[in-house]
């Protein structure tokens, strides 16, 4: 493809992810999806130039909220064409110092690129044109990065580390893998990544964890193939550490997914005793089969919940462990879902925290005495943490917190525990993980 063409199909890409994802009537699809299913109707782009594109669109992405600022400015709609040439002129260091002439080249009306500029988009250019992305005018919003709706939850948690941490959600997420214990070790693991030309190191807090030094394909890796490993963030592993399933246990894991912390706890079990993997999606479910198959485990089961189901009600006080890894906004993860910071509204976090309460309720009652409930999310929003516990307890006597520092020195011993607080709760700009929150509570006996 020439460089206009490469422009018109990112242009068309923002365009469908403008319909399909951000839109206010959009179906808010995630982007990834809707990138996917972009390229798979124009099988005729080669790699090299699909990579382009996406990364041309992804770059928007990544600086929608800066650009429409600048872009509201000027006092002109945030059109896809308007939003990549604003990108061009602002946001990528390739671009830098091109100028808008070099804008002015690919807009070019040939027949493969996008239409020549219109005296409005010129005038737009030439406003652009050597003005810095991020502008000593903006208020915290754009100049942050944040939606404006999650600024009063994010300055009452970080403070005076508000910027460092929105800097940090910026970054590139690093490439996790949780070494599976049932069949390797650690060590081995990473020599067998080594050999395969995949060099890692181990993650400072999951003593299962991998860190790859820079991000590269490791699905096409024997030690993939063969169970191995598994790519799961390092706050990921550590929420299944925390849970301390041990062998001979029964375990629910009430919000499974694709069972990313089912195979980690059947791992801390040794295969023995018996974990249930419970969603309301059975495609995702089906996803948890194979991932458990190739990891060798063989002591977990797989339940659908749905309503009108007596499962729950027939295993009520009979689980030794519960994990509730509940739906939740993922701010968490806005590093490596940037587009989720345009598509997550405040009524979101409204709707979701009224189906944590309504999870939390229900997973609770399987718990049996002495036994635990884990909660967590991959939200760095207090509405969604430490203030979701504070109202389950209240309404939940039976249940006392196990404080954080008492779990992670029995666990951990020499490690220091990564935050302060009764409850685990991690961030990029701390920790060097996703954002991620766990609290541990036990059923009164």
């Amino acid at each position: 493809m020439t460089p206009s063409a490469r422009i018109a199909a990112a242009i068309s890409l923002l365009a469908a992810l403008e319909e399909q994802c951000f839109a206010p009537a959009a179906r808010r699809r995630p982007a990834d999806a809707v990138a996917s299913d972009f390229f798979r109707a124009r099988r005729f782009i080669g790699g090299g130039d699909r990579r382009e594109v996406s990364e041309r669109a992804w770059d928007v992405v990544r600086q929608r909220l800066r650009l429409d600022w600048h872009l509201a400015r000027l006092g002109v709609a945030p059109t896809p064409r308007l939003l990549l040439l604003a990108q061009m002129l602002l946001g990528r260091a390739e671009d830098h110092g091109r100028g808008r002439q070099a804008v002015e080249a690919v807009f070019d009306g040939s027949h493969y690129g996008p239409a020549a500029l219109d005296a409005g988009e010129r005038r737009v250019a030439a406003a652009l044109d050597g003005r810095p992305l991020i502008d000593p005018a903006m208020p915290d919003g754009p100049r942050l990065n944040l939606p404006d709706w999650v600024l009063p939850a994010l300055s009452a948690r970080f403070g005076p580390r508000l910027a460092e941490e929105a800097a940090a959600l910026e970054t590139e997420a690093p490439l996790d893998l949780r070494v599976n214990l049932l069949k390797t070790d650690r060590a081995t693991a990473a020599r067998t990544l080594a050999a395969e030309g995949v060099p890692t190191e181990p993650t400072p807090l999951s003593p299962w964890g991998l860190r790859l030094p820079s991000r590269r394909p490791v699905t096409g890796t024997a030690a993939y193939r063969e169970g191995m490993i598994e790519v799961q963030d390092e706050g990921s592993q550590l929420i299944a550490l925390l849970a301390e399933a041990g062998p001979g246990m029964r375990v629910a894991d009430y919000c499974a997914g694709a069972a990313g912390k089912t195979l980690a706890m059947a791992a801390t079990m040794g295969n023995r005793g018996r974990i249930t993997a419970c969603d309301t999606s059975a495609p995702r479910l089906e996803g948890a089969a194979k991932r458990l198959r190739r990891a060798g485990v063989d002591n977990a089961e797989r339940h659908l919940l749905a309503p009108g189901d007596r499962w729950a009600k027939r295993r009520a006080g009979s689980f030794d462990r519960v994990l509730v890894d509940a739906p939740c906004t993922g701010t968490g993860t806005w590093r490596r879902n940037p587009d989720a910071r345009l598509r997550t509204r405040p009524e979101d976090l409204a709707e979701l925290v009224a189906v944590q309460d309504e999870i939390l309720a229900r997973a609770s009652e399987l718990v049996r005495p002495g036994g635990r409930l884990v909660y967590a999310t991959c939200s760095l929003l207090p509405q969604e943490n430490e203030e979701q516990m504070d109202r389950f307890l209240a309404r939940a006597p039976g249940f006392v917190p196990v404080p954080l520092e008492r779990l992670w020195t029995a666990l951990l011993p020499g490690v220091g525990v990564p935050c302060a607080g009764p409850w685990m709760s991690l961030s990029p700009g701390a920790n060097g993980t996703d954002g991620f929150f766990c609290a541990v509570l036990e059923r009164v006996p």
